[in-house]
């Protein structure tokens, strides 16, 4: 089985229905670690060793986190910034998150139709999270299509648990299969 390492920031957690319900499905779950960065961290000072150390141990890297002016809270940028080292994750001798997997799981206030070319924001949400993506791919991981829930302020309870219940068949079935080729059964991967 592999090993998931959840990567959490909200800085306002205990107020979001999105996050706090990803978590609620995933953190009973065995191969997965959860690290709260904003419960860990609150000075930012983030210690590196040990978050390297975790990742070490990751076979998947997720990127937990809602998208705040089209883009991440500041403390998953300072652990990005920090534990991410030249020549550790990156560079000549920084061989040690290569065949990896990382993607990114995310809420947003709006809804999906929002973030189209069409939509409110111009922008499909891949192109705002055009930076993770390069990060894993100069850390020679892969890099899968992110999981998004939309709306946060006018998705309902039913369709809430619905959706943070896809998230955990998500994180189910990268703990139990060696290559992405079943992955096409995630439509909220295939934005």
């Amino acid at each position: 089985m592999k090993n998931i390492l959840v990567i959490m920031a909200h800085p306002k957690f205990e107020h979001s229905r999105i996050m706090k319900g990803m978590v609620d499905e995933i953190q009973d779950m065995p191969n997965v670690t959860i690290r709260d960065l904003y419960e860990l961290y609150p000075d930012f000072n983030v210690q590196v060793q040990e978050e390297q150390e975790l990742l070490l141990l990751a076979d998947v890297l997720v990127w937990l986190h809602p998208v705040y002016w089209y883009s991440s809270p500041p403390l998953l940028k300072q652990w990005i910034d920090l534990v991410l080292e030249f020549n550790w994750a990156y560079g000549p001798r920084g061989t040690y998150l290569k065949g990896k997997t990382a993607f990114s799981a995310i809420s947003t206030g709006g809804n999906d139709a929002a973030y189209s070319a069409n939509g409110k924001h111009g922008h499909g949400l891949t192109q705002f999270l055009l930076p993770f993506k390069q990060t894993a791919t100069l850390c020679g991981m892969n890099y899968l299509p992110p999981f998004h829930i939309g709306g946060s302020h006018e998705l309902a309870a039913q369709k809430l648990k619905q959706e943070t219940g896809l998230f955990k068949s998500l994180l189910e079935f990268l703990t139990q299969n060696r290559d992405f080729s079943g992955l096409h059964q995630f439509p909220k991967l295939n934005q």
